[in-house]
């Protein structure tokens, strides 16, 4: 028999950008984003491919916008900005870590204690509901804590909209300090965008990005679709197995794929809901990144690295964002690519737990 009256709720009115067809909405992201990138580009502001196509996503979305980018474009752009960063790595990076690595796990310790806290705190204060605080202020790892939100019953659309705008926050601070604080020009020499292919090393590049991110989906390993590519990369160019070759127009699509998967993620609705918590969240956001830049003016005065190299390494999140930002500055990225990893890696081992316990805690003081 059929139901006298059906239980699905009707579906939502589309407004804005969201009456047009799909088409016409990525040809107006396309567009939007070659703008903003281009004018980002003539402000000398680092990684504007990455940039423009992120405020244009945001654009979209909150403005209606229904599209969404598919699931394996946004994997292969990972897996191939991880490779891509393995070029500039080099046998002194682990030399740099193990000749610093109390330094180093402090430093990581005090961000994901930091982060913790902040989560805590917006929880207690009954701000968010449950343990929604705990775990969208966690720094990195964003897939492992989304999975743990939903275990614990937490509001994961509040959990991905805490965590997107801290890269959001990270990525665009960087990128201004890098340009207008250490006076860093992104533009930098003119970029040869159909250079010649040297096609043996191009498809052996091509095959380390398909089996780094296969094999990095496949472990589950939070971030591993881009990590893996990143480390199996980092031994094959050191040990002078690969020579790593992507063209430049092949890098600012994968840019431009990163940043619109985290635009699209700001919508109306989302917006709407966390609207509640959105005064609260950025606070957090700017304690916790306060923070990390203190942490970097401890590298500066204990390593005598230079300001830059220190803040990016220890900007907390993002890390395929502080990457490509990485890549288009005059910094040391073996450095930042070796603090950031060792962040990963150990909210990747302690995280969870961490906030788990700290979840925990807090439900059954409620």
């Amino acid at each position: 028999m059929t139901p006298e009256h059906s239980e699905e709720p009707p579906a939502p009115v589309a407004t804005g950008v969201g009456r047009w067809h799909p088409v016409m909405q990525w040809a107006g992201l396309l567009l939007l984003s070659l703008i903003l990138a281009a004018l980002l580009e003539l402000t000398g502001i680092p990684a504007a491919l990455l940039m423009g196509p992120m405020v244009a996503g945001a654009v979209v979305g909150m403005n209606g916008g229904t599209i969404r980018l598919p699931r394996m474009p946004f994997l292969g752009a990972q897996a191939l900005i991880g490779t891509m960063i393995a070029e500039t790595i080099s046998p002194g990076i682990l030399v740099t870590f193990f000749g610093n690595w109390p330094l180093f796990l402090a430093i990581v310790f005090s961000v994901i204690a930091m982060s913790t806290l902040s989560g805590y705190t917006i929880s207690r204060l009954n701000i968010l509901p449950g343990t929604t605080a705990i775990w969208g202020s966690s720094a990195g790892a964003a897939t492992s804590m989304l999975v743990m939100a939903d275990a614990y019953g937490a509001d994961t659309r509040l959990v991905a909209f805490m965590q997107y705008l801290r890269v959001v926050f990270v990525a665009a601070a960087a990128s201004l300090v890098a340009r207008y604080w250490a006076g860093i020009d992104g533009a930098g020499p003119a970029i040869v965008w159909f250079g010649p292919i040297h096609v043996v090393p191009f498809l052996e590049t091509l095959a380390v990005v398909l089996v780094g991110g296969c094999l990095g989906k496949w472990l589950r390993v939070p971030a591993g679709v881009f990590l893996v590519p990143f480390l199996l990369g980092s031994v094959l160019s050191v040990t002078g197995m690969l020579v790593i070759e992507i063209p430049e127009w092949l890098l600012a699509i994968s840019y431009a794929l990163l940043g619109w998967n985290i635009g699209l993620g700001f919508t109306r609705p989302i917006l709407a809901h966390a609207r509640r918590a959105l005064v609260p969240t950025v606070i957090s956001i700017l304690v916790l990144m306060s923070f990390s830049g203190l942490l970097a003016f401890v590298l500066v005065r204990t390593l005598g690295i230079d300001p830059l190299t220190a803040y990016l390494a220890t900007s907390p999140g993002g890390m395929d964002s502080i990457a490509i930002i990485a890549a288009s500055s005059n910094v040391d990225v073996p450095f930042v690519m070796a603090l950031q990893t060792a962040r990963l890696l150990m909210v990747m081992a302690v995280g969870p737990s961490l906030a788990r316990f700290v979840a925990s805690k807090t439900v059954s003081r409620r």
